[in-house]
Formats: C-alpha cells, structure tokens, sequence
C-alpha cells in the first residue's frame, strides 16, 4: 500500500492485485489512495502528465483523472458495468468499497476458520473474492458479510469525512429528546447513506432474472439490515463536577466482529427457499420457503439459500469446493476442527517439530543478558 493521502475525487487510484498461488478465497483487489501514482507499464505517462498539467491546467487535471479513473476502472476484475460506471464517477468511493469487500471477506475468513469450508472456493475472481458456484448457505453468507462490510467501510468513511458527497447524520442534529432528557450532538454515523451506496453497488451485479439473483439480493440485504439493527447510541454527560445536568448523544457502528458472528447465527438457522413465477413470462417473482406448503416468504434478516451445501471434503471446481487435504486439524477435537471430521475419514499426517526459545533472562550488572534455551516438542496435524 501506498502512503495514505487525503481520498477526494481528484486524489485517488485502485491498484488491481492478481491472484497468487494458494490465495484461494483471499484474492480481490487493493485500493491506494495516493493520487494517479502506482499505475505500471504504459499507465506510467498518466502520472508525469498529470503532474506537469497539474500546475498551469486544473481543468487538463480534472481530464486526466477522468481518463486515469477509467483506466483502473477497466482493470478491476468481476465488475458489472453498472458497477464499473460507479467506479469511474466516484474514484474514492471505490477504495473503501475494496476495503469494506475485504473486511467481509477477513471476517467470513475468520468465522469459519475451524470449518471444511473456511470461505475459499474455486472459481470466478472478483471484487468480493471467489464466487461460489452453488446457491448454498455458504453463498448466503459471504453475500451477506461482504455487503454489510461494503456498508460498513462507507458509513464509517463518511462519518471521518474521507468521502465526498457524505458526513454525519444531519437529520439528527439538533434533535431533543425531552422524556429521555438528552440531545443529539457530536457526528452521528450516517448508516443510511453507508446501506444505500451498498445496495446500488453490491446489488449492481447481480445482471441474471434467475433464482440464485433473488437470493444473492435477498442475503445481501438481510446483511445490511443486521448492520443497521446493531447500531449503538453513546452518550456523554455535561454539568458541574461531573455531574449530568446535560446530555448529548449519537450513534455509531458496531464492532464489524459483532456483525460477523450474528450473521454466522443466522447462517446456522438459513432457510432453504424455492423460487415462485410468475403465470405468464415464467419469470423468477419472488422466493417462498421451501417445506411450507403455503406462499411464506422468509423474515428480512433471514439467510436464504437454493441449494444443499456440498461437503466439502474433495476439490471439485463443478461446486467450487476446494477440499480439505493439507488443513490443519485438532486430533483431540469432536468438533468440526477435529481430524475425523476434517479429514473426511481420509485419515491424517503427524508432523513433529522441536521449538526452541530464549527464556528465564535475567540481567546482570553490569551490563549483560543472560537467558537459558528452552525447547518444546510439537505436533500438528494435516488431512491426507
């Protein structure tokens, strides 16, 4: 990354990472704020002209940017061409988009890091990691973490006025709360504008009238509506001696692991949905859940998914699973981490190693360390 630079429309570039060997699951893109720098190859004259037109010419500038937004634009991988118009209008949106993207993709990381499945998958790269081929709760949820992060990263980009366009809340400034006995002061998030950017461009790629579009659409909601129940209300006391003659409050985001593990609750209470048509095109209309024999739709911040997970266990690029040969187990565990269920019966590899420390240090006057070596024998364990 880039030394960070203040993100405005005219200050800003994307740098497209590509995807390294066995970064499966991690691969996306990584967004510099550090103005049209960084471009590589044939995009390096963009820099020096901009720089030279900078000084005499800001509206040659303002072109250059123009042309320089493009340009990255054209080189992130996966973007619907709604999404693509976004990112050429709106340079330093995109950055925190990539952010919030990748704070998804990091926190499903970490949710199902004791799992078969621990949010990587073989198949199409795009801004929001690898897709999942099969519309299963697996999919449910990475559409649901990735577009509450995307929401996330945006509401708190506003609120530290890193982006344009946005700031703190201003319908409740000035607001007083007579039966409570406080007001609205200080900058509280503007979580609605942070849902509303992530609804137009999370829900900009999904182009397909198929059911897997009624799902994706309807995960990546219920994500954002976790996020905007989660919003707190902190307050601060004004008055004499530290007394609370007054009071101010506003509201800020949660914890984005708060977040995370509600969505792994409802990933583990998904609900399996079918598609309903319509009578006379035939087209997908809305989702009903799928055991109920009546037109029940699934409650807002309910995970939905189409499709029955696959288990995991073996690589198969038709399902996008990338097995679990080589993952670390716990051979202790009767839990999802323990190696008969992580290795699929395959059984697993005993791995012994020495390490080796300094301890019990202790100074001498004058003027030394002396320490002994301590050593440990460890094992660890991998899935055949």
């Amino acid at each position: 990354m880039h030394t960070a630079a203040p993100r405005t429309p005219t200050g800003t570039h994307v740098h497209a990472e590509p995807c390294r060997t066995g970064s499966r699951g991690r691969c996306g893109f990584s967004l510099c704020p550090a103005g049209l720098g960084g471009l590589s190859g044939a995009d390096s004259h963009l820099r020096t002209r901009g720089t030279q037109e900078a000084r005499g010419a800001p509206r040659a500038l303002s072109s250059v940017v123009a042309l320089g937004a493009n340009i990255i634009c054209n080189k992130i991988p996966g973007l619907a061409p709604r999404q693509r118009a976004i990112c050429q209008s709106r340079p330093d949106a995109i950055i925190v988009v990539g952010e919030g993207a990748q704070m998804g993709i990091s926190e499903c990381q970490h949710q199902f890091r004791f799992a078969r499945w621990n949010c990587s998958a073989l198949g199409e790269r795009t801004v929001f990691g690898q897709e999942l081929r099969v519309g299963s709760r697996e999919a449910a949820f990475t559409y649901a973490i990735t577009a509450a992060g995307v929401a996330h990263a945006v509401t708190a980009a506003c609120s530290q006025g890193n982006l344009s366009n946005c700031g703190c809340d201003r319908e409740k400034q000035g607001y007083y709360n007579q039966a409570e006995g406080w007001k609205w002061g200080g900058c509280s998030a503007d979580v609605r504008y942070g849902i509303d950017f992530s609804r137009r461009f999370v829900d900009a790629r999904e182009i397909k009238k198929n059911a897997r579009r009624l799902m994706n659409l309807h995960n990546n909601e219920a994500g954002r509506k976790v996020l905007e129940e989660r919003m707190k209300l902190e307050c601060k006391c004004h008055g004499v001696s530290g007394s609370c003659t007054t009071k101010t409050c506003w509201t800020t985001l949660p914890k984005f692991r708060e977040v995370g593990h509600l969505l792994k609750e409802k990933y583990n209470a998904a609900v399996q949905v079918e598609v309903v048509r319509a009578s006379r095109l035939r087209q997908p209309t809305f989702l009903r859940i799928k055991q109920l024999r009546s037109y029940q739709k699934p409650m807002e911040t309910d995970l939905v998914y189409i499709e029955k997970s696959p288990n995991y266990c073996e690589e198969d690029a038709a399902t996008g699973s990338v097995g679990t040969q080589g993952r670390l187990c716990n051979r202790t565990s009767l839990g999802a981490d323990g190696c008969d269920t992580m290795c699929c019966g395959r059984g697993y590899n005993t791995h012994q190693y020495t390490k080796v420390w300094q301890c019990n240090c202790k100074f001498h006057w004058c003027c030394f360390v002396k320490c002994n070596t301590c050593s440990e024998r460890t094992e660890v364990f991998t899935c055949k």
